[in-house]
């Protein structure tokens, strides 16, 4: 193990270990310090040359990405020296940008941006017409729409693609002025996790296919969540807005930093799932196809209730949160109902693979292991009530809580999805996280813990 070391940056000392980039230390401690090509996961590039430091003793600036601390190093981040040298490899940078920032996806969350405010605000010393031109909307694949104008080739989209994924997809073609990411010939960016070159780019050469011209992220809010495509539990953001007269909807998901589960990516799967929670929901409450109140729907499961009475058996969705599976083991044994939560439905091999994405396509399926709930497939059952369980089975009588439409069941009441209520899932893992709510709907479906509520007042 590294000796832990002391520096001074700014003035300022700091406990590091020895031989660990600087870098690191600056972006942890967070001291402000441009930079482009660097990233945690993807390591020093040190081609953006933007992340300049004056280090004592040095005759020149050093980048911050390729410097290794030492014991008694003293850095300066800023100063009109440092900021000056910024501020020229800055233009240099800008030099052939289109500078379309009213109509580029990114802006709002682009770094060239936030960095041209800090640093930059120069005058450009060539015009628009001579700039040189490259391919712009150029469909890479896989939901990713690249603008060659826009790249400064700081080469995280490749070496994304070389170092994590090893698909290979991108590099860097041409020289000088010329030189422009694209596909290599004959071959699309097609792997499982592309999408993530969306989030790494600093800048808007490379948007989601999916989001784009969907909205500003200036008007978006942002809750964090946990992914529930499958058992891994990637943290995930969720963007949504409610636009005046509309209700509030997901644009989008993006991966949210956990070094102890998914690092910094998400599966693209994962990421577009937010589409089908916002697709044919389940929204009136159905007694044989026929609208009903939620005072009827109520008193008719208390009829139900009474008539089965012994030989009642609950469903439960290894999706729904810990809080949501406990409270329906309280109303178990206040009903005196069997739960079962069969867990062979949501096994999926051929989603596996070694990153991300899980053969157990439940997001709580260890909760239901812990509370040891039988997970076998329940027979002979009298009054079947489902908890938006997706496997079908044989009952005399059933009652479907659901979010989305089913024809599972004559008796159907709307359920709201996990993005509309708050809770913990345990990942595979074993670990347990919290998700926020995140939509604030006009007319929300009630939760598993609210329809309960009712029932049993």
């Amino acid at each position: 193990m590294s000796d832990m070391i002391e520096i001074i940056v700014d003035n300022q000392s700091y406990e590091v270990k020895e031989g660990s980039l600087l870098i690191d230390l600056l972006i942890k401690e967070q001291i402000k310090v441009p930079y482009f090509c660097y990233h945690e996961a993807l390591g020093a590039d040190g081609n953006c040359r933007m992340c300049m430091v004056e280090i004592v003793g040095q005759k020149r600036p050093q980048i911050a990405c390729d410097t290794l601390v030492k014991k008694g190093m003293e850095v300066r981040s800023k100063g009109d020296n440092i900021e000056k040298v910024r501020t020229n490899i800055l233009e240099l940078e800008l030099i052939n940008h289109p500078v379309d920032c009213p109509t580029c996806d990114q802006a709002g969350e682009c770094s060239l941006q936030d960095f041209y405010m800090d640093y930059g605000l120069h005058d450009s010393k060539i015009t628009i017409d001579e700039k040189v031109k490259h391919n712009k909307k150029v469909d890479l694949g896989a939901n990713v729409i690249l603008d060659q104008e826009r790249c400064v080739l700081c080469a995280r989209c490749t070496r994304f693609t070389d170092k994590i994924i090893h698909s290979h997809e991108l590099g860097i073609i041409g020289r000088g002025d010329y030189a422009r990411v694209s596909t290599m010939p004959g071959r699309k960016l097609k792997n499982p996790y592309a999408m993530n070159v969306v989030d790494i780019c600093p800048v808007g050469a490379l948007t989601s296919k999916d989001f784009r011209f969907k909205q500003r992220v200036w008007f978006l809010k942002t809750a964090n969540s946990i992914c529930h495509g499958c058992a891994k539990g990637c943290n995930i953001y969720i963007d949504h807005n409610k636009m005046k007269y509309h209700d509030d909807v997901i644009y989008r998901f993006r991966p949210r930093r956990n070094d102890d589960v998914n690092g910094f990516f998400m599966c693209d799967e994962g990421r577009l799932s937010y589409k089908a929670l916002q697709e044919n929901r389940q929204e009136q409450i159905l007694l044989r196809k026929k609208v009903i109140s939620q005072e009827e729907a109520v008193e008719e499961i208390g009829r139900l209730l009474e008539i089965y009475h012994g030989r009642i058996v609950i469903m439960v969705d290894a999706n729904l949160y810990t809080e949501e599976i406990k409270y329906i083991l309280s109303f178990a044994k206040e009903v005196d109902a069997k739960v079962h939560a069969p867990l062979e439905i949501y096994n999926d091999p051929d989603f596996e693979d070694n990153m991300l994405k899980s053969s157990n396509r439940a997001a709580n399926s260890k909760t239901i292991e812990k509370l040891k709930i039988d997970m076998s497939t329940p027979e002979n059952i009298g009054l079947l009530i489902n908890f938006n369980h997706p496997k079908s089975c044989e009952a005399e009588s059933m009652v479907c809580f659901t979010t989305h439409k089913t024809e599972k069941s004559p008796f159907v009441l709307p359920l709201a999805t996990y993005v509309e209520s708050e809770g913990h899932v345990t990942n595979e893992e074993g670990i347990v996280q919290k998700c926020d709510k995140a939509l604030m709907l006009n007319k929300p479906a009630l939760t598993v813990t609210e329809w309960l509520d009712k029932v049993m007042s």
